[in-house]
């Protein structure tokens, strides 16, 4: 059996409307746009965790937060992951840049790592030594730009858009750029190989090198999406979330309450010139592919952890569900496509690449993986569509289905529902309003039923880490398999 290459490259923090072939001409990404004209793009993905450990943990393990614990940024390399399987079965895997395997220097299945973490990252997020990025700029006599909140007295007036002041080949982006072509150049060996490249960009700082900056000068910048007391309708974690970052003794302090419109359109030009940033080096892995030959039999997917608000509804990073959070890119293209470039608008998950992977590489899923596999999008196949997708982290669990969103605020009476068809941009709460009543409370009955099948199906590999196993089913006596991915 001739198995596929399969090449995993995720971004980090990249908000759903910053590719350009997706109907956003205030960006420049034509590497993105080439796999987006050459592939299928998931046009409704979301991500199953609203921070980079609790994403990046349901998308590698293949279970939600309810079943690992690994909700935000707690441990979660002792779990089985699906990069397990592919080693297990004959592929050499390989991880350069960020994984936010947490502790930071496990392996996680891998056969070989290049690690990069946040590019401020200290030594205690480690969890030991510093990264290999961290060990670069020591050799070549720089340090790791921590703790300028202290060092910059203009630092709060930045909004974390501080273009890169360093030579370009010490920047974390084009370190894992240049080690994944590096990698790819050099691989010889005889087994098939999955290689996941993950850029630490955008995450903040919002540090573009300053000729991408550059190309973003004279560009009109897409306003953030607000309005007058945005947040008075809204639980008050939000009001708090809104100020908490202004407190911090890390890099990441922004206060988005003292910004102007400028210093909004400062931000947010920043925050897309980073994203050119990585394009270029995402052109350069996808060429070395090419040249190299190993694009004649892969499978390539390009998605992101998470999003980013960017000054919608007067805030900035993660944490919460709203759509700029949870909505992320995802193009799929492989060698044996037979659809075409495709545009996908019905609702995905980063729960399902594990499934797709596993698909691709001829290897049986695991019972418990919560996912199902993408495939048959790009083969013309038959496939269920989801009615909802899952988001958890921390005290919520979001359920989004194509016209609602609940966001499900555990151990408080409050909490958010919204008509997306009428609301599109999550202003009005509708949770307290007596005529969604109806529609409220059967969306709460949709999510109690989904975590208790999720919790049930996963009973194999709670208790004894099973990759098969048989659950029983009401009704007929049927002992067959029925995965928690029927439920979504």
């Amino acid at each position: 059996m001739n198995r596929s290459n399969i090449i995993l490259i995720m971004t980090d923090q990249q908000r759903f409307d910053t590719i350009q072939a997706w109907d956003n001409d205030h960006m420049i990404t034509p590497n993105m746009d080439r796999l987006a004209s050459q592939g299928t793009s998931f046009r409704q993905a979301y991500c199953p965790g609203a921070t980079c450990v609790a994403s990046r943990a349901a998308t590698f393990t293949g279970m939600y937060a309810h079943n690992t614990g690994a909700y935000s940024f707690f441990n979660w390399s002792e779990h089985e992951t699906w990069v397990h399987d592919l080693s297990n079965h004959g592929y050499f895997c390989a991880n350069i840049g960020k994984m936010h395997i947490m502790p930071t220097h496990d392996q996680g299945g891998f056969d070989e790592r290049i690690i990069v973490e946040n590019p401020t990252t200290v030594e205690q997020w480690n969890g030991g030594p510093d990264d290999d990025w961290g060990q670069f700029l020591k050799i070549n006599g720089y340090e790791r730009p921590n703790h300028r909140h202290r060092s910059d007295p203009d630092w709060n007036t930045k909004f974390q858009g501080v273009a890169w002041d360093l030579p370009e080949e010490m920047h974390s982006d084009v370190f894992i750029g240049k080690s994944a072509v590096a990698w790819v150049n050099s691989y010889r060996g005889e087994k098939p190989f999955f290689l996941q490249v993950g850029f630490t960009g955008p995450h903040e700082p919002w540090d573009p090198l300053p000729r991408h900056l550059e190309l973003y000068k004279d560009k009109q910048m897409p306003p953030p999406v607000t309005m007058p007391n945005d947040l008075d309708n809204k639980p008050p974690q939000h009001a708090t979330h809104k100020h908490f970052h202004s407190q911090v003794d890390h890099e990441s302090r922004i206060d988005l309450s003292q910004a102007t419109d400028a210093d909004i359109e400062h931000m947010r030009r920043h925050y897309y010139a980073k994203i050119t940033t990585v394009d270029e080096q995402l052109g350069y892995v996808l060429d070395a592919l090419e040249e190299s030959g190993h694009l004649d039999n892969s499978l390539i997917i390009f998605c992101s952890d998470h999003g980013e608000m960017l000054g919608d509804h007067t805030l900035s990073y993660k944490w919460l569900m709203y759509d700029p959070i949870v909505h992320v890119p995802m193009i799929i293209k492989s060698s044996s496509q037979t659809s075409g470039k495709q545009d996908i608008h019905e609702l995905v998950s980063l729960m399902d690449i594990g499934p797709t992977i596993l698909e691709a590489a001829g290897i049986e899923k695991p019972s418990y993986l919560e996912g199902q596999s993408l495939l048959p999008y790009l083969q013309s196949g038959d496939i269920k569509d989801r009615e909802f997708v899952i988001c958890e982290d921390n005290y919520l669990i979001m359920l989004r289905t194509k016209t609602h969103k609940l966001v499900y605020y555990i151990g408080q009476d409050e909490s958010e529902f919204y008509d997306l068809e009428a609301d599109p941009n999550e202003f009005n709460n509708l949770w307290a309003d007596d005529s969604y009543q109806e529609s409220r409370e059967a969306h709460v009955r949709m999510l109690l039923d989904f975590l208790a099948s999720s919790n049930y199906f996963t009973h194999g590999y709670k208790r004894s880490r099973d990759k098969s196993y048989q659950t029983r089913w009401h009704g007929d006596g049927d002992t067959t398999l029925h995965g928690p991915s029927a439920f979504i």
